[in-house]
């Protein structure tokens, strides 16, 4: 316990982890440092923003890119841009859906609440989990690192809106040791090839916006995809601004 406990000081003093939300005692009240990484905050803390029907910021963390998807070609950093087919690999079909739409790619450094909400209220329609690389995902990383985010080992949640189909994908970067959500619990899928589930009936849960959806360990990021006509993102969500959850960050915009 003195060794954990310390080990969280030490942590929190290192990326200046702000604690004030925390729903339990810091450091007492965590059984291991992962169960702190994890940490769940105080009810209230992240209210969905009232004033939104539309779409806020699934995770607490620093806007790495968002925009509109050209053709099929999602901005990852200057001179590097990957596709939907190399990104959702296995759900070519889904792919064609977010042809022209709108994307958000958020970054979670090691300081950051690490639990996943839904940006929108829907409900989970399918799951996919890909293997993949374990490259670290910041900034620096996605300069240089060509289809980054297309590479990474990711899980890609797929959920039925108003605005229409909607994903949200959990990418794993380097010392994340599993993804989890709150309907499956932790997914590690086959190493060695791509997992599906498929939801319908009483499993095609329905989630609020802001509802916990999954967390991960360790800084990752995550991707948000809209399909064409459906969403304008805010213009507060530019690369390097910092948003958390609940907070809206597009508003519908409906085709014609």
């Amino acid at each position: 316990r003195r060794v954990k406990d310390l080990f969280i000081r030490r942590f929190i003093a290192l990326y200046n982890v702000d604690i004030e939300d925390v729903q339990r005692d810091v450091p007492d009240g965590f059984d291991t440092f992962n169960d702190f990484f994890i940490r769940e905050l105080e009810e209230g803390a992240r209210p969905v923003d009232a004033d939104s029907a539309s779409v806020v910021s699934p995770v607490d963390g620093t806007v790495s890119s968002a925009g509109t998807i050209h053709g099929n070609r999602i901005f990852q950093a200057k001179g590097h841009d990957y596709s939907l087919e190399d990104l959702l690999a296995t759900d070519l079909q889904e792919a064609r859906r977010f042809v022209d739409g709108a994307y958000a790619t958020i970054y979670l450094a090691p300081y950051n609440y690490h639990r996943v909400h839904a940006p929108l209220d829907g409900r989970i329609t399918a799951a996919r989990y890909l293997p993949g690389d374990l490259f670290s995902v910041s900034t620096a990383t996605a300069q240089l690192v060509p289809g980054l985010f297309a590479r990474n080992e990711r899980l890609i949640c797929y959920f039925g809106t108003e605005l229409g189909p909607m994903a949200v994908i959990l990418v794993g970067a380097i010392f994340v040791g599993s993804i989890q959500t709150v309907w499956h619990g932790e997914v590690r899928g086959a190493r060695t090839q791509p997992t599906k589930w498929s939801y319908a009936g009483r499993e095609a849960r329905h989630f609020a916006a802001g509802d916990e959806i999954g967390r991960f360990n360790m800084g990752s990021t995550v991707i948000v995809l809209m399909p064409a006509g459906t969403c304008a993102w805010e213009q507060h969500l530019g690369p390097g601004n910092a948003v958390q959850v609940g907070q809206a960050i597009g508003h519908p915009r409906r085709a014609g």
